[in-house]
């Protein structure tokens, strides 16, 4: 507790000063350059730490239906269940597509590199 009881802000940086005041003009450029580079390195790493979900496809569970449907009813509910179906494998292909192209401009850039 007595390390903290004499700690005030204005003292700190009065030996901040003092200390910068004392070093050769190099060493601050070498300080300045050093934060510029560690600065950086966390900026980046917490910009890349994006992670995207993984998808989960929806769990569609059986429908009951009773025993003694007529084939209209059937096709009813076909033509009602269609559009809802096509629409989850558009947007499953557009997925599908979307993670494709990525690979390909990485593994172009891999080429380019010569990997």
């Amino acid at each position: 507790m007595g390390f903290f009881s004499r700690f005030t802000p204005i003292v700190a940086y009065r030996d901040l000063r003092l200390f910068l005041s004392q070093r050769r003009p190099y060493e601050l450029i070498f300080l300045v350059a050093a934060l510029g580079v560690t600065s950086f390195l966390i900026y980046a790493f917490m910009k890349d730490s994006y992670v995207e979900k993984e998808y989960r496809p929806k769990i569609i569970y059986v429908e009951q239906w009773p025993a003694d449907r007529t084939d209209a009813q059937i096709e009813a509910q076909q033509k009602i269940d269609a559009p809802i179906k096509a629409k989850a494998v558009a947007e499953q292909k557009a997925r599908e597509d979307a993670q494709r192209e990525s690979f390909k401009r990485l593994d172009d850039k891999l080429k380019a590199m010569g990997i």
